[in-house]
């Protein structure tokens, strides 16, 4: 048993949970030592859309068998409402060998498979799942503003546009729900912009979920193409959260959110961040009664339960989900009570609802 619960241990446990600790404990000089790479970048092949036609580029390929739910969820009536659901997984790679995760590194597509059944199985029951692999960025790439780390992004993007290029010549016509968490999120927030907004396709997304990454409402929203969402049956929009218990300390998020520049090329400092609350599936406040459950993770089993009470919570400040208490979903709660582990467990039933309830709006004559 002890065995088993240290393989499960650090499997699950996040990049970012490790950099958290470590700043904690040795600062911020000793974080950058410990996962930004030393080695100078080198430019990982580029991908063409005609490679995603290999199936082993892919963690789901159009699956239609929808993933585990946690225990004590229940399962959705077939529905005649479908849509193709394009997922992009945060980040799981968390060594300092390289900019961009090499093909093939089993610690880092493991932690890629867990992040995608616990977050994804909120919508692969509402159609085929598409979930690509593709060479993240490393944490480290996150934690400085050498060249590099822009160059590692850019080249985790050219992944992930490729990909969605494949996904739509095996999907060209019908609904597509986006979805992400973390980085997976910066990259399909890059991919409404580039490859969506103000073409054929936007008329096709139901939802996109951009979750757990800052969204300038004023330099951001206006290039992807979708409005923000602003009540529970809005289809076509977008939505994304950021998960803090109260006293929220989110310095370590804004900062570099602030000396950024928008998709828009507008700068980003002091603007506020699109906060769409998912128990209600718009801004504003619902109480714990509101939760239908959160997801937590079994150390022993790897498996999800369903847990009621839940939390409620409230979009507030310059646009952070503030959450209720301190629920207990595990020990990877990141300094400046920063839930951003859980983004997706703290609410999963809703946003099971949520995205079924869009798509049915979206498909309503």
């Amino acid at each position: 048993m002890a065995r088993k619960f240290l393989f499960v241990f650090a499997g699950l446990i996040l990049p970012v949970l490790i950099a958290a600790f470590t700043y904690r404990l040795w600062g911020d000089r000793l974080l950058r030592i410990a996962l930004v790479p030393g080695e100078a970048f080198s430019v990982p092949a580029p991908r063409a859309a005609a490679d995603y036609r290999d199936p082993r580029l892919w963690y789901a390929h159009g699956e239609t068998k929808p993933l585990p739910l946690p225990t004590g969820a229940t399962v959705q009536p077939a529905s005649t409402h479908r849509a193709a659901i394009f997922f992009v997984h945060p980040t799981s790679y968390i060594d300092r060998s390289h900019w961009n995760a090499p093909n093939g590194d089993k610690g880092a597509e493991d932690l890629a498979r867990t992040f995608i059944g616990a977050e994804a199985n909120a919508f692969a029951s509402l159609g085929p799942l598409w979930a690509p692999r593709y060479r993240q960025a490393t944490f480290g790439a996150f934690l400085t503003d050498r060249p590099e780390a822009g160059r590692a992004l850019d080249a985790a993007y050219g992944d992930v546009a490729a990909a969605f290029d494949a996904f739509l010549a095996a999907n060209p016509t019908g609904p597509i729900i986006l979805a992400a968490h973390s980085q997976g999120s910066r990259h399909l927030m890059r991919l409404l912009a580039d490859k969506i907004a103000r073409k054929p396709v936007a008329a096709r997304i139901a939802a996109a979920y951009l979750v757990g990454w800052p969204v300038s409402v004023t330099a951001d929203l206006p290039a992807l193409g979708l409005p923000a969402c602003r009540s529970a049956a809005q289809p076509a929009c977008i939505l994304s959260w950021q998960s803090f218990a109260e006293p929220a300390a989110p310095d370590y998020v804004l900062a570099p959110f602030d000396a950024a520049t928008g998709l828009t090329g507008k700068p980003r400092r002091g603007t506020p961040m699109l906060c769409v609350n998912p128990l209600t599936g718009a801004p504003g406040a619902a109480p714990a009664s509101a939760n239908r459950g959160m997801a937590k993770r079994d150390a022993d089993d790897n498996r999800q339960t369903l847990l009621t009470p839940a939390p409620g919570a409230r979009c507030a400040g310059r646009g952070l989900l503030l959450i209720d208490g301190a629920p207990d979903l595990g020990p990877y709660v990141l300094p400046g009570n920063n839930y951003h582990v859980y983004d997706y467990a703290l609410f999963w039933a809703n946003v099971r609802d949520d995205a079924s309830r869009r798509l049915d709006a979206f498909l309503k004559p």
